[in-house]
């Protein structure tokens, strides 16, 4: 633990560096009575590549740059320097903010910007030029995801240093935000990890005793799950060994919930180790429409469209699953919902589908737990 500890003070110190770094790089060309200017990696389409090294999108070689010497760099310009400057306090006092409390923070310092959207891009800019994750500046999300299960963690964030807690200690699951996040791991029965994309099927699953019938820790994704809740499932699978299995609707944008835990997101090529490239989409699968008999809906315009750009995606043809499923999915032009095998009996998901599911994925030899 002596060693984790170290370890995150070294990336803190790390973060400060960055930040300080930019903010003296500023200072130095105004003494030598040059325009400031910054140059990152460009996050243009354009720019952004699938690394099969790595399993994720990354950022090319192009870059950006930003000089005050022309009038249209000067305001994002300023913008960045604010919100390294603001980053900085956040980091340095161990204090947390919300994408919605920069934005409003902003006004304060009398630091304009016309919409979150731009203050919320001008963070991503930040993130591509020190080459760390806003959660390393204390910023995150509002928190929309929450975990259920057997597992100690202790906390590490100011006021809570040394306390522990069982994340069986609440019945509609812990909410992951930074102090779950940033928590130690102590010690855990579980032997793998179920990310759902629905809360709904969350709730029945702690319901059902799922954490303890299948020896899981239980994450509910909400929708896509946020940057933080992907990183903190690659940390449960680093750090425990612990298999990762995902279950979303059966529909192109499920798929994608799913891919985006496996193989990260374009949005996020200039970051790292927010994927989970051994993790395994369980279902719902097109195939299991038609194994299962599941009530269905057709697919839409919009859906169809879908398919046919995820089946040009890299990401999707490194294996057969993902190929072979949309194509069944173009097949039969049917999509359907997690809930749909409630037509069964409220726990067959849990009773039937659920260990079909895990059974499969053990004998594929996807994942395995430290000793």
């Amino acid at each position: 633990m002596a060693q984790k500890k170290a370890k995150i003070s070294e990336r803190k110190q790390d973060v400060l560096n960055r930040l300080q770094a930019f903010g003296k790089n500023i200072y130095n060309q105004l003494e030598e009575g040059q325009f400031p200017s910054v140059t990152m990696p460009s996050r243009s389409t354009e720019n952004i590549t699938y690394d099969e090294a790595v399993r994720q999108y990354v950022l090319g070689e192009k870059s950006v740059g930003r000089s005050t010497r022309n009038i249209r760099h000067i305001k994002p310009f300023t913008q960045l320097a604010w919100v390294a400057l603001f980053s900085n306090e956040l980091t340095s006092h161990r204090k947390t903010s919300t994408l919605r409390d920069v934005y409003y923070s902003a006004q304060a310092y009398e630091m304009t910007f016309q919409d979150q959207q731009e203050s919320n891009n001008i963070i991503t800019d930040l993130e591509t030029l020190t080459g760390f994750a806003r959660e390393d500046f204390n910023i995150f999300p509002e928190e929309r995801s929450a975990i259920f299960g057997d597992i100690d963690v202790g906390y590490t964030v100011p006021g809570y240093e040394g306390k522990t807690v069982n994340l069986t200690s609440h019945p509609d699951g812990v909410l992951i935000g930074p102090a779950i996040t940033s928590a130690d791991f102590i010690k855990t029965s579980a032997d793998k990890v179920i990310a759902i994309e629905k809360g709904a099927l969350f709730t029945r699953f702690i319901e059902e005793n799922v954490h303890n019938k299948h020896k899981s820790l239980l994450i509910s994704c909400g929708g896509q799950a946020p940057r933080q809740t992907r990183s903190f499932i690659r940390r449960l699978h680093d750090e425990l060994g612990l298999p990762v299995y995902i279950l979303t609707d059966g529909d192109p944008w499920g798929m994608h919930i799913a891919q985006v835990i496996i193989s990260g997101s374009a949005n996020a090529a200039h970051l790292r180790d927010l994927n989970t490239p051994d993790a395994v989409w369980s279902g719902v699968w097109a195939s299991d429409i038609i194994d299962y008999k599941l009530p269905t809906d057709p697919l839409d315009e919009v859906d169809i469209k879908r398919l046919y750009e995820l089946q040009k995606d890299p990401r999707y043809q490194n294996d057969p699953v993902w190929q072979r499923e949309i194509k069944v999915f173009l097949k039969i032009k049917r999509k359907t919902e997690l809930e749909a095998f409630s037509r069964y009996g409220l726990t067959y998901i849990v009773d039937e589908y659920l260990p079909a599911k895990l059974e499969q994925k053990a004998k594929a030899g996807k994942g395995t737990k430290k000793k």
